[in-house]
């Protein structure tokens, strides 16, 4: 994604107005490009408490990291819970997760939701008795054919982790 660089390290700073994040660089020189974002968590807990696997964990918190810093630099963001992140569009559930060094994961999707959107997979959602009604405000369900629509839109760029 050309617009992002570098990483967000620990609790950005928040800026006046009261949003959770600070643009990192000036705003993006391509805001036509959008970015979808998914994090595939296949390795996470089956469980109903989101402690993953270190390795997943880290790439959970990337995916999330990555979609603040789009929305941040002013790019158009979809971010896709998919599998076990799923799990991540209930209330509080972002907030149970911590990584070291990492910001806050309930920060990075409160990012998200102010400037982009946020999706649960349908199936993913279904798996797990995740309704419309469960999740936080904002974010929706939508499945698969709604994913392709996204990244098929001219200048999307896709990225999962």
């Amino acid at each position: 994604m050309p617009c992002i660089g570098g990483s967000v390290r620990g609790e950005p700073p928040a800026p006046p107005g009261g949003a959770p994040f600070a643009l990192l660089r000036p705003a993006c020189p391509r805001p036509d490009r959008a970015a979808r974002v998914s994090p595939c968590l296949s390795a996470l807990s089956s469980s109903r408490s989101p402690r993953p696997a270190r390795k997943t964990r880290s790439a959970c918190n990337q995916a999330f990291t990555v979609a603040a810093a789009a929305v941040a630099s002013g790019v158009p963001v979809s971010l896709w819970l998919t599998g076990e992140s799923a799990w991540f569009g209930l209330p509080g559930r972002a907030g149970d997760f911590s990584l070291p060094h990492a910001a806050p994961l309930a920060d990075l999707l409160a990012g998200v939701l102010a400037a982009g959107s946020v999706t649960v997979c349908t199936q993913c959602a279904a798996r797990r008795n995740i309704e419309a009604d469960d999740l936080i405000s904002g974010i929706r369900i939508a499945g698969a054919a709604t994913f392709v629509a996204e990244i098929m839109t001219e200048g999307a760029q896709a990225l999962v982790y």
